[in-house]
């Protein structure tokens, strides 16, 4: 197993991140060094290459790339990583190899398999806001990932719940998760940037800011009725908010944790 990992300052981290989930839309390890990000990725031998220790330009700026073997026994270390959390005592986010738990709405997510495992920051504040809405009718999931907010969304009363993701990574771990949860979710390919969305009237967007930016331009007419925008860190909030007005959706809630921030916006 090859660990290959990018350091780079943390005013230039979005754009690094966003470059990286382009090569690697299975997720990417995430390690804070105060004023530096560290993203990784895993893969095995051949599938990634063995760099040794470089700078690299990522923009007109410089960042630190390394790469090395993992030793034996990685995947079982990875998994204690990944432990359930519970979002507001009404939802319990779990991989398959933690046991269920009476209470909570369980949703059982396999973190292998795309980005969004319920345990990120933006993925919390997504489901935090989630759970201020009442269900019902359709719910749309754009950049769906794992379908972590797709699978809680059926499972708290919306119905139909469409995922769509540009990767067929993530269309296929949406549905594969959809399977394990026992509810029906729907997923497809789409490029946001250029493909007509489905109308909703709740959507959920856990995206970086230029897609949040997109999306709130591409609304059509209808709006929906709520929006949960984040995956957006706390300074560009306001330049969301304000974008997401322009389209006649105007902030109801905003959370925030350490650098990381989501919107509720709504037509009312």
């Amino acid at each position: 197993m090859i660990r290959l990992a990018v350091r780079v300052r943390r005013d230039r981290a979005e754009q690094a991140l966003a470059e990286l989930l382009e090569l690697a839309p299975g997720g990417v390890e995430e390690i804070d060094h105060g004023d530096a990000v560290e993203y990784a990725v895993y893969g095995a031998a051949g599938e990634l290459p063995e760099l040794g220790d470089l700078r690299a330009a990522v923009g007109d700026d410089l960042v630190d790339v390394t790469s090395r073997e993992v030793a034996d026994g990685w995947a079982d270390r990875w998994k204690r990583f990944h432990v359930p959390i519970v979002v507001a005592d009404r939802l319990r986010v779990r991989p398959p190899w933690a046991a269920p738990e009476d209470g909570p709405i369980d949703v059982v997510v396999d973190p292998g398999q795309a980005f969004g495992t319920g345990a990120h920051v933006t993925t919390r504040l997504c489901l935090e806001l989630l759970l201020e809405l009442e269900p019902g009718g359709p719910l749309l999931d754009v950049g769906c990932g794992s379908g972590v907010l797709a699978i809680a969304g059926a499972k708290l009363g919306w119905n139909p719940v469409l995922g769509v993701d540009h990767e067929a990574e993530s269309v296929a771990a949406t549905r594969e998760n959809a399977r394990a949860n026992g509810v029906e979710v729907a997923a497809a390919r789409a490029d946001l940037r250029r493909d007509p969305l489905p109308w909703a009237p709740t959507v959920t967007a856990n995206l970086l800011r230029p897609l949040l930016l997109t999306l709130a331009g591409r609304l059509p007419p209808d709006s929906p009725d709520a929006v949960i925008a984040s995956g957006l860190l706390v300074h560009e909030a306001d330049e969301v908010a304000e974008a997401f007005a322009a389209a006649g959706l105007h902030e109801r809630a905003r959370r925030a944790e350490g650098e990381w921030a989501a919107l509720l916006v709504t037509g009312a």
